[in-house]
């Protein structure tokens, strides 16, 4: 019997998970700790090769380095992330002044942009591990750096984003439903996200896998009539996502479920 969609996706984020800390295994290795098959394990290197997260090598495979860098700070719901970021980076045109906050799902929007000469400002410190493309430029906040998100902010980030203006802002969030609106986790971040939305004059995105979506989180940045499109993933709560669509948000569900 065929396996699940679900059981699908679970080994291949295992795997991902897995060469974080084993860089050298094979796909033989793998196929032993999965209990499959060798030729299952190849299709699985196929899948996430195609979608940028290994390279593969003769027997076995490495993380990208976007990929590596992403799941540093979050290895759970990886494929999800990437389906997000890749949806997020065909809304940016060429000659685009973005926005991204600290969100790695955002941040992964750089491996997938094409739109040519893209202005990136961000306070996510963690853009100096991303391969940046020549057409691209990317600016810092500067300001204060949090840890372990490695995000910057403060008062000298504030001062630099209110002398800016994006067309699109993409920001990630802690949690976002039709009730509780667009929250986060760090409180400091709250006024960073605000400047961002403040300051786009063009379309506002959020970007939120499905472990965020229905989710009320500890500060609110705004209410959800902020924002005017959300991006998610194709396995989030269908009944939360017509909530929030009837507030009038514009609901982008990216696929994460073509597993061949």
């Amino acid at each position: 019997m065929r396996n699940s969609n679900e059981e699908i996706e679970k080994r291949r984020e295992q795997i991902i998970k897995h060469l974080e800390f084993n860089p050298n295994v094979t796909a033989l290795d793998l196929a032993v700790k999965f209990r499959t098959s060798s030729l299952t394990i190849r299709r699985d290197f196929e899948y996430l090769e195609k979608n940028k997260l290994i390279e593969r090598h003769r027997g076995g495979a490495t993380l990208t380095q976007t990929s590596f860098q992403t799941n540093i700070f979050s290895s759970s719901l990886t494929l999800n992330k990437h389906a997000i970021a890749r949806a997020a980076a065909q809304t940016v045109e060429d000659g685009d002044t973005i926005f991204i906050n600290t969100s790695s799902t955002a941040l992964l929007m750089l491996e997938y942009i094409t739109a040519k000469q893209v202005t990136i400002i961000t306070n996510n410190l963690k853009v100096v591990f991303c391969p940046i493309k020549e057409s691209h430029f990317v600016l810092l906040t500067g300001g204060e750096v949090r840890m372990p998100k490695e995000s910057l902010v403060g008062e000298f980030a504030m001062n630099n984003l209110n002398q800016v203006t994006a067309q699109k802002c993409f920001l990630g969030c802690s949690g976002i439903s039709a009730t509780g609106g667009f929250t986060t986790a760090v409180l400091q971040e709250v006024q960073i996200n605000l400047a961002m939305l403040k300051r786009t004059s063009g379309k506002k995105y959020l970007l939120a896998d499905k472990s965020k979506v229905g989710i009320i989180h500890s500060f609110k940045t705004s209410n959800i009539e902020s924002i005017d499109c959300l991006i998610t993933d194709n396995q989030a709560d269908i009944l939360e996502l017509d909530k929030i669509k009837k507030k009038g948000i514009e609901i982008i569900r990216s696929s994460v479920s073509k597993l061949n």
